[in-house]
């Protein structure tokens, strides 16, 4: 869920801010039953000076089926639904403009009906000097749809990290302590041992003036 909400703010963030800095990154294959899910669908311009035009269209193979279904159309600034299974389920979350370089789409109440493969198709024509050229680009990996999150494998390491610096930390502070309060005590007893030994020639000194005013 934490990894779904950070792609779902590049995915916002990237869209947001214009298409600079552009950055392929691949969908999250694991989605929630009633829950929603962003389906990822990135695919940069090599050359970011050239203007083009892009459409994007999802297709959606079922588990267990051979056929894909066409599910979603997008031609800026109009988008479709293109399958009664996703009537009112699926939401445009890709480019705010014609030259669309994310071409995310948002499910919205996953059922277990999902789960299959999906594919993204971004069919971008770019404006050259000299004449247009034609890029299809297609991008399709497998859904699986459970009834509770699995936490992934990088976000128990990470807490398990986390508790061991903990414990680590609060161990080196007991020996730092420790030392410390050593080294405070030695400190306090060499200066105790000097001003003892101060106050003992302080005394045998007096004793030798009060010896010689005696002999005198």
């Amino acid at each position: 869920m934490i990894c779904h909400l950070s792609l779902l703010v590049v995915v916002n963030l990237f869209v947001s801010q214009g298409h600079g800095g552009c950055a392929e990154v691949d969908s999250l294959t694991e989605a929630v039953a009633g829950e929603g899910f962003l389906l990822g669908c990135i695919s940069c311009k090599r050359r970011e000076e050239v203007s083009a035009r892009a459409t994007v269209d999802w297709h959606f193979k079922p588990l267990g089926e051979e056929e894909f279904r066409h599910i979603f159309h997008y031609d800026h600034p109009s988008a479709s639904i293109r399958n009664e299974d996703f009537s009112e389920r699926l939401a445009w979350h890709g480019s705010n403009n014609s030259d669309i370089q994310i071409g995310a789409i948002y499910i919205n109440n996953v059922t277990f009906n999902d789960t299959g493969t999906y594919r993204c198709t971004i069919s971008r024509t770019l404006s050259l000097p000299k004449y247009d050229e034609h890029v299809t680009v297609e991008k399709e990996f497998e859904l699986n749809v459970v009834a509770v999150a699995n936490r992934e494998l990088t976000a128990v390491i990470s807490e398990i990290v986390m508790y061991v610096l903990i414990v680590v930390l609060q161990l080196w502070l007991i020996v730092v302590l420790v030392y410390c309060y050593k080294k405070i005590s030695e400190e306090h007893e060499g200066r105790e041992a000097r001003k003892a030994l101060k106050a003992q020639a302080q005394l045998l000194e007096t004793k030798d003036n009060c010896d010689g005013v005696q002999l005198e």
